[in-house]
């Protein structure tokens, strides 16, 4: 493993860390106190930072996280009894402070910046706490440290008992345990440092010790590691059990092997082997019958330990390029020109079978890069949390769906929308007086709902909140200030929702550190159709306000319809296709306003005629030679026109090139393309896009 993937493991295990620590102190926070197995899994937490950080040498993480740890070792051995009911806000601001701190310095890491020295302020109102929470008023600088708590990997060295003076153990630590590393993993010192911090968690410094000694300062002691092993040696056999499961989950282990001191012959007796002394190896097997037996408790471990691993986003961003080269090369293998007027009964087998396996490749792929939505979701806790304090008022989160899964790139990217929306919730929707929220006949405790629903084809994430809704009057006034809407014209309640959406609209009369900068919900509308996306808004005055996205859970590989107008070929989502007809000219109604109409089941819909929409040169005119599909996207629903069907198609979804984009070509319902089977481009379009484009015209 080189130093670069060590780096990333680091970055990624902190960071998956940071996000539980997060979540157990807000949880915390609400009950206004940790329950003990909380108070356990952050004190494992924060010594994982602090050996991790030790073994990468950031040392000011590591003495940051050192301190945390010793605060929690007291609070670990005398319950949360010892934090005072007074002391216990402070404490979670402490904890949360120490969050942010943790992900700013992730942050600089990742992107190979110096990280910031001065943490003697932060570390001060640690100390501060601890010296609370042990009833002592004393300087920060000589807080004491919680006893039995390891000491800093920075620090000279952690305080042991003298090493045996033979590698097979001594009579007072008789029971040994060798760890063997990967080979060529590097760094088997700090390696093997890791592992003593980990022991440190559960078992006193007296009653354990390892050999080499001063792994965690000589690297040349690697060397050692690796031809001899890692010797812990215990003074009771239960905490070598206790030390197994360690060994056994850590990083880059090889094998490890069970030893038990076996007392030397006495000087005056005739030397004899090992294996005769019967009763003794009764009682301790010798070295290589306890490998025997500790291996496959190992072997055990390891599978267990593979059963979920992390892959690098770019290795799957790679497969998922192979699976839709292999897409293309199985259309354009199926669909040649060449086999057109053959039977071959043989291929036709052939190729439904590849067909089948070519599908299960490309679920199998797409599933990798699925991954829920819970993340994210939790994320606003911090945020609602914050701003409560901050506005004065009182609110709760309700997270409906977070378990819904997501491409891994559209879950990254819909982070910052979804929090500009909860953030607007909390700014602009909920009430300021309580007195307000109780005179309308609402909970005193406003609530922003946070929801994730899959549909198979589209997760929808909605925001809503139960304030005080949009104030039409008020939107449409700045609306007529800022010379986006005319005071002539009378407009709707939707279109004037849509205002919202406009470039640099704020409601805000006043800058804030929340809002009123000119940065609207056009960022959470331009951010989510860059995903494919549509966001739409509904709101009731004094009853709340709802943002409804509709995101595609991939955009990599998709179902489609292939369609042609004239020479031209286009591709219709089949999640977007409910039926398709072919009807006369008779069942063609015309409406002064919205023009062609079609009756199809229970309704009316309006009908757009590709060719004449998008200008094209052929194709036909009459509805009889054609076919009509009735589309639908979300609350739109319509019938296009197209002059035949040329069957369901499984494509890859292209982006249109940087220079076609220069033409905004996106608002004309066109979202991508596609290449067939022969070689052909297919232009994929958007159904939503599209019908919006049309009426528009």
């Amino acid at each position: 493993m080189s130093n670069n993937d060590i780096l990333d493991m680091y970055i990624y295990e902190t960071n998956t860390l940071l996000e539980q620590l997060e979540s157990i102190v807000l949880d915390a926070e609400k009950e206004n106190t940790f329950s003990q197995d909380n108070v356990n899994e952050i004190f494992r937490i924060m010594h994982t930072i602090k050996g991790s950080s030790a073994m990468m040498e950031f040392d000011t993480l590591a003495r940051v996280s050192h301190r945390i740890e010793d605060m929690f070792f007291l609070i670990r051995e005398g319950t949360m009894s010892v934090v005072k009911d007074e002391d216990r806000p402070a404490l979670f601001d402490v904890m949360l402070h120490s969050v942010d701190y943790f992900r700013e310095e992730m942050e600089k890491v990742e992107a190979e910046q110096p990280l910031n020295e001065d943490v003697d302020s932060f570390l001060g109102n640690i100390n501060s706490l601890i010296a609370k929470i042990k009833g002592e008023e004393i300087p920060a600088e000589s807080a004491p440290k919680a006893a039995a708590a390891p000491a800093p990997a920075q620090e000279a060295a952690p305080p042991a008992p003298a090493p045996a003076q033979t590698t097979e153990g001594s009579a007072d630590f008789p029971y040994g345990l060798r760890v063997f590393f990967d080979e060529g993993c590097g760094m088997e010192n700090l390696r093997a440092f890791m592992l003593v911090t980990s022991v440190q968690g559960f078992c006193a410094d007296a009653d354990f010790t390892y050999q080499p000694a001063g792994v965690e300062s000589d690297s040349s002691l690697s060397e050692v590691v690796v031809e001899h092993g890692f010797l812990l040696q215990f003074r009771s056999e239960e905490d070598r059990a206790r030390a197994v499961p360690i060994v056994m989950t850590a990083g880059s282990v090889h094998s490890y092997e069970e030893q038990n001191y076996v007392p030397a012959p006495p000087p005056a007796a005739e030397p004899a082997p090992v294996q005769e002394a019967a009763p003794a190896a009764q009682k301790a097997p010798a070295a290589p019958a306890a490998q025997a037996s500790a291996q496959h408790p190992q072997q055990q471990g390891q599978g267990q330990k593979e059963s979920l691993i992390s892959v690098g986003l770019s290795k799957l961003d790679q497969l998922s390029a192979i699976v839709g080269e292999i897409v293309i090369t199985e259309a354009m293998v199926t669909a040649s020109p060449d086999l057109k007027g053959l039977h071959l009964d043989a291929f036709s087998k052939s190729a439904r079978q590849l067909r089948k396996l070519t599908d299960e490749l490309q679920d199998v792929s797409m599933s990798l890069r699925m991954i829920p939505v819970s993340n994210t979701f939790q994320k606003m806790n911090r945020i609602v949390r914050d701003m409560c304090k901050k506005l004065n008022k009182q609110v709760k989160l309700t997270l409906v769906g977070e378990n819904t899964e997501v491409d891994k790139t559209i879950v990254d990217s819909i982070g910052d929308p979804i929090m500009h929306m909860v953030r607007n919730s909390m700014d602009h929707g909920i009430e300021e007086n309580v007195e307000d929220r109780i005179a309308a006949g609402k909970d005193p405790v406003g609530e922003i709902l946070l929801s994730a629903q899959d549909t198979g084809s589209e997760v929808i994430i909605q925001i809503s909140d139960d304030g005080a809704g949009v104030n039409d009057e008020a939107v449409l006034a700045k609306a007529i200030r800022n010379g986006i809407a005319s005071p002539d014209v009378e407009y709707s309640h939707k279109e004037i929702l849509n205002f919202l959406m406009a470039p640099g609209f704020s409601t805000n009369q006043q800058v804030t550190e929340f809002s009123g900068r000119g940065v609207g919900m056009d960022v959470v509308k331009s951010g989510v159709e860059s995903l494919g996306g549509s966001v739409s808004i509904t709101s009731e005055q004094g009853k709340g306000m709802t943002t409804i996205m509709r995101i595609p859970l991939t955009m990599a590989i998709m179902d489609g319809m292939e369609v042609s107008v004239g020479d031209s070929i286009f591709t219709i989502p089949i999640n977007n296709i409910r039926s398709s007809a072919k009807l006369t000219e008779a069942d063609i109604l015309h409406d002064s306003v919205n023009g062609e109409m079609v009756k199809m089941l229970d309704g009316y819909y309006p009908v757009i005629r590709a060719k004449d929409f998008y200008n094209l040169p052929g194709g036909t005119d009459r509805i009889e030679d054609g076919i009509l599909m009735w589309l639908e996207s979300g609350d739109t629903s319509y019938c296009l026109f197209v002059d035949e069907l040329l069957g369901e198609q499984q494509i890859v979804v292209k982006p249109l090139p940087a220079y076609v984009n220069n033409f905004d070509i996106k608002n004309y319902g066109i979202t991508g393309c596609s290449i067939l089977g022969d070689g052909n481009i297919s232009i994929i379009l958007d159904a939503g896009g599209l019908y919006a484009a049309a009426r528009n015209q």
